[in-house]
This record gives C-alpha cells, sequence and structure tokens, in this order.
C-alpha cells in the first residue's frame, strides 16, 4: 500500500467550532484507508489564530502563543479522531517515533503539532520523509500555487507543475514582502526537496478533491516534483 501523509489545514477542516468539515471529511478519510496508509496532519486555523492573539494582548511571549497554537492543533486532531473512530489510532501522535509506532496499527495516524516556530506544514514534510511516504499532499485554501497570492493579485498564474528548486524560488520571493502569504512555509519546502518525495497542493475545501485526486489521478492543482511521472492515484 502507497503511504500519502495529507497536511489538513485548520481553515479547511475547522474553520470555526460551529462550521466545521470534520464530518464530510470522516467519510473520505475512511475511504482512502482502504486503499493506502493514511497519516493526516492537522493545523490550527482561526480557532488558534484567535487563541494566539489573546496571549499576545496579555503579552505573552511568542515561545507561549506557538504553544498554545500546537494545543489547538491537537484539540482539531483529536476531533478528527474522535469522528473516525476506529477507523484511526485512538491517539494524537505528539511526535514522529509515536506517528511511525501508531501506524503499525495499520490505523489512520492523526497528529498537530509539534515544535514551537514550526508550522504543521513543516510537520507534514518531516513527518513524509520520517515514514518514506510515496506522496505528501497540502489540502489547502486555494487550488494549487500560484505566481503571486491570487487573493490579492487577480493576475497570478496557476502552477500546474514546479521543480522543488522552483517551489523555493516562489516562497522565498514572497517571504522578501512584508505581510507576504504563501501556501507553503520555508521549512517544509526545503524538506521537499531534500526528501524528493512528490508533493500535491489543492484546494482541500471540498473534500471529495482529495478522493479524486488520490484515487482517480484527477485534480486541479499542482505538483511538485523532480520526476514527470504522475504519482498518483493510489
Amino acid at each position: 500500500m502507497k503511504k500519502i501523509v495529507i497536511s489538513l489545514g485548520g481553515s479547511v477542516l475547522v474553520p470555526s467550532l460551529e462550521s466545521n468539515n470534520i464530518g464530510r471529511y470522516v467519510s473520505v478519510l475512511r475511504k482512502l484507508a482502504g486503499r493506502c496508509r493514511v497519516f493526516v496532519v492537522v493545523g490550527g486555523g482561526g480557532e488558534a489564530r484567535r487563541y494566539i492573539q489573546v496571549a499576545r494582548g496579555l503579552g505573552a511571549g511568542e515561545a507561549t502563543a506557538d504553544e498554545l497554537g500546537i494545543q489547538v492543533t491537537r484539540l482539531n486532531a483529536r476531533l478528527l479522531v474522535a469522528g473516525l473512530g476506529d477507523a484511526a489510532y485512538p491517539r494524537v501522535a505528539e511526535n514522529y517515533t509515536e506517528a511511525r509506532e501508531f501506524a503499525l496499527a495499520g490505523k489512520v495516524v492523526v497528529m498537530g503539532g509539534i515544535t514551537p516556530a514550526q508550522t504543521t506544514d513543516a510537520v507534514s514534510a518531516v513527518l513524509a520523509e520520517s515514514i518514506g511516504a510515496d506522496l505528501l499532499i497540502n489540502a489547502t485554501s486555494v487550488d494549487g500555487i500560484y505566481s503571486a497570492d491570487p487573493k490579492k493579485d487577480p493576475a497570478a498564474v496557476r502552477y500546474e507543475r514546479l521543480t522543488p528548486e522552483g517551489l523555493l524560488a516562489i516562497i522565498t520571493r514572497e517571504r522578501m514582502g512584508a505581510g507576504a502569504n504563501t501556501v507553503l512555509d520555508i521549512v517544509a519546502g526545503k524538506v521537499v526537496e531534500r526528501s524528493g518525495i512528490p508533493l500535491l497542493v489543492l484546494d482541500g475545501r471540498d473534500p471529495e478533491n482529495l478522493y479524486r485526486a488520490i484515487v482517480e489521478g484527477t485534480f486541479v492543482g499542482t505538483i511538485v516534483s523532480e520526476e514527470h511521472v504522475n504519482p498518483l492515484p493510489a
């Protein structure tokens, strides 16, 4: 079975507690678990940002704010585990060793953040490298990697395929601008480059996009890989 790591943005899975997509993702992940070994890294999303904003307002340092954000990612991860029921390992992995150990049960492994100053995108990339994944997927709120932020620049162009070096060039350029925002952070980009694991960035707001990409090989998004072979479907 192929091993797939999914970086599931908190703003995609839990835009808010009241309007969450956990049930929809549970259905898709259960189906995928019958076809491949699935690891999911869950982000904090808007709820994490609310906690971090309050912490900063109270004078907390960035390390403390990061730790609060990590706790929220793990709460989101626990909600997903609860929804998956017996399809998931019953505990949220808190490090890469636990993730590898939990995977021996043959169930979906779910984790959140790990270390302050490291995003869940970086966690997912390191996890993919750690387990020797066949594919890393970033399910986010845009349909791929663009030449500029498509929410701010209507002339931005979406790339269908990039090399890891091309991805890093985009990330680095965007990071140089004040307040810039990119789909992937530079640590994740560096790990993708050194590991050689193909990365697929797609719109995760519709969970069925994830299923179609993995099972049918059809998607709208960006593949980052040195290879010219489509790593899909599973």
